[in-house]
């Protein structure tokens, strides 16, 4: 009999680690989170975006007439002073003659050169009646004197030798106008490609506007150009500021005065700098990813001394982050630890293992961190990302870290 019932109570025994095994098993396991405790400390809320220096006062050297430049001689970074002559234009280079225009001009030359001959023999010819024009009236004067002749023959030759002069003259003319017609067809042979010299008189000298040093040579080689065309870029470069393309939704953020830091600059601590001018009209401008996007150009002095960015030049790269809040001894939690909970925001706060939902008043949010202005103290445990698996009540752990 004691053995059948010291056999019943080991059965049961058995059967009750069983079934308590099976029970510990569907029991839910603790889920882990990341946990943090809300914490006062600085919160700054900015605007990021990208922007790039420029020097202030750029002047774009353009050529002022049409012409042939020479090559320029000056590198980027050289210093130019007030009235300094950077760039001479020469008159513009003729066109090179295709083997029928060169064949056109040579007939031309010829047909000019036969011209000025046969203009060079009437001139010959009406200067030899000119002379004996005058020569006869010469003679009929010294008749007229001895009264051997009438005093209108006399003025017939006068009128003769007049005539015949006139003539001459015409000749002359037309000698010279044929002359020149063949200098003009002679011209057009010559090769003016091959270093032609070039008067000083028609070489024109663009000059700097003002004293810095050129930023950017856009024409460097010599060759032809058009009026206006751009030469270089000269300025100061270091009266440099940062031009930054923010959207227009966080331009209506940022003010005259705005205080702005700049980092991944290049150097080891950020640049400060302040809003300097808001453009009042945007631009439309596609994104990357193709999206047309309304922006609007913000100018920014450094306040940072020179020294410190020096080493920056014109057109360089940095990270600005404009500050439109700022507060020293905020209560705040990461910004995935507040969430939306009906028409306010909550929380969960770990207490004794198990997570809490607490409703709180949530204020500023720079994207990394969320103020919480009620509903949290100091020094609570939150949990930093909760997702679908946590709810009220649900037992925690800490994750390992």
């Amino acid at each position: 009999m004691d053995i059948q019932k010291k056999r019943r109570i080991g059965i049961a025994a058995v059967a009750l680690i069983v079934v308590l095994a099976v029970a510990y098993g569907f029991m839910p396991k603790p889920v882990p989170v990341d946990v943090v405790p809300a914490a006062r400390g600085l919160l700054r809320v900015t605007v990021e975006e990208q922007g790039k220096t420029s020097v202030k006062d750029r002047y774009v050297i353009s050529a002022p007439v049409s012409g042939f430049l020479r090559r320029i001689e000056l590198k980027a970074a050289d210093p130019v002073e007030q009235g300094m002559q950077v760039a001479f234009i020469e008159p513009a280079r003729s066109q090179a003659l295709d083997p029928r225009s060169r064949a056109e001009a040579e007939e031309a030359v010829a047909s000019a050169r036969a011209n000025l001959n046969a203009a060079r023999q009437q001139e010959h010819a009406a200067k030899a009646d000119a002379d004996y024009a005058t020569d006869r009236l010469e003679r009929f004067k010294s008749l007229y004197e001895r009264r051997s002749i009438a005093k209108d023959t006399l003025d017939q030759a006068a009128s003769e030798s007049k005539r015949a002069r006139a003539v001459h003259s015409s000749a002359a003319a037309q000698a010279n106008a044929a002359g020149a017609e063949l200098a003009r067809a002679e011209r057009v042979l010559e090769n003016y490609g091959a270093g032609r010299a070039v008067s000083s008189r028609d070489i024109v000298a663009v000059q700097s506007p003002v004293q810095g040093r050129v930023l950017r040579l856009l024409r460097e080689s010599e060759g032809a150009i058009g009026a206006g065309e751009p030469i270089m870029e000269v300025g100061n470069p270091g009266n440099l500021e940062v031009r930054v393309e923010v959207l227009s939704s966080d331009a209506v953020k940022i003010g005259k005065g705005t205080r702005v830091l700049f980092e991944h600059w290049g150097g080891g601590v950020p640049l400060s700098g302040v809003v300097r001018v808001v453009e009042p009209g945007g631009f439309t401008k596609v994104s990357s990813l193709g999206v047309e996007e309304q922006r609007v150009v913000v100018l920014v002095d450094f306040t940072t001394p020179r020294e410190v960015w020096e080493s920056l030049g014109d057109a360089y790269r940095l990270d600005a982050s404009f500050i439109t809040w700022e507060g020293k001894d905020v209560l705040q939690v990461p910004a995935g630890a507040a969430f939306r909970s009906g028409k306010g925001w909550a929380v969960f706060v770990v207490e004794d293992n198990r997570a809490r939902l607490r409703a709180v008043r949530a204020g500023r949010s720079n994207g990394l961190s969320t103020e919480i202005v009620s509903g949290l103290k100091e020094g609570e445990t939150v949990i930093a990302h909760p997702d679908d698996t946590i709810e009220d009540g649900t037992r925690v752990t800490p994750a390992a870290a």
